[in-house]
């Protein structure tokens, strides 16, 4: 069944939603924070919320699933010491998913600008701590539990953020250096990704050709800016790229919570 939106979407929309997610993944591989980008820009685009979830969820399925296969193919990931966070986190975001799925689109209309924003201030102040590389201690299973559960609901539900906050909440709570926690996020967010666009598809909220042309780009831009030499460029480039996806998501807000254009 086509989805109404695919059928009224333009050429040049379409073209710089694609520009925009070849953006993301670009700075997302340079100084991270990328995939911030997605969700207000298919909202400014005039995307009801639901499909914007989903359709994002579809374009982050793309990058996830190649970073996280390219960790688990240098040894990076093993996936049996982490079953039970990647079972966890499979059951959250199907949890969240649902529950977005089902909220009124107004409050998602008015949740979804606050959340990016809140995540936004997250990553441009936060700095990520420094865990020593610590391979003879086992990963403890009773945390994975709840952390996936937790991280799982919430990228289920909305999702900005996820990555950054698996890496920082693994690096805290478990023996590992910060390349192989950065490889449990990759993980995690691909399962809790491909759950929850699982949902959405079922509940008819993915616009197709979009979401898999901005997969697409953002894959292309993801490659570039990893084989892109910027010395220093990090530090500048991430906090102005936060500073307009908050000056971005403050305008969303104050079309959503106060009616002005």
């Amino acid at each position: 069944m086509p989805f109404p939106f695919e059928l009224a979407v333009d050429p040049l929309t379409l073209a710089i939603l694609a520009g925009v997610a070849f953006l993301a993944g670009f700075i997302d591989a340079i100084a991270g924070g990328g995939g911030l980008l997605t969700i207000p820009a298919l909202l400014t685009a005039g995307l009801p919320p639901h499909l914007v979830l989903g359709t994002n969820k579809l374009c982050a399925t793309f990058g996830s699933a190649t970073a996280s296969y390219t960790f688990y193919k240098r040894k990076l990931f093993d996936p049996k010491e982490w079953r039970f966070a990647l079972l966890a986190t499979l059951i959250g975001a199907l949890l969240g998913a649902s529950v977005a799925h089902w909220l009124p689109a107004a409050w998602l209309n008015q949740m979804l600008p606050v959340v990016v924003f809140g995540c936004g201030l997250y990553l441009l102040f936060s700095r990520t701590p420094v865990a020593p590389r610590i391979t003879d201690q086992p990963i403890a299973k009773g945390r994975q539990w709840p952390h996936g559960l937790g991280l799982g609901f919430y990228d289920g539900v909305a999702g900005p953020g996820t990555g950054a906050f698996w890496t920082v909440s693994s690096l805290l709570l478990y023996p590992l250096d910060l390349l192989r926690a950065s490889g449990v996020a990759r993980s995690m967010n691909f399962v809790s990704n491909a759950a929850a666009l699982a949902v959405f598809i079922i509940g008819g909220q993915v616009a197709w050709a979009l979401g898999i042309s901005m997969g697409v780009a953002l894959m292309a831009g993801a490659f570039l800016g990893a084989h892109t030499a910027i010395h220093g460029g990090a530090k500048f480039i991430r906090p102005v790229f936060i500073l307009v996806v908050l000056a971005l998501t403050v305008r969303l807000a104050w079309q959503h919570w106060f009616g002005m254009a």
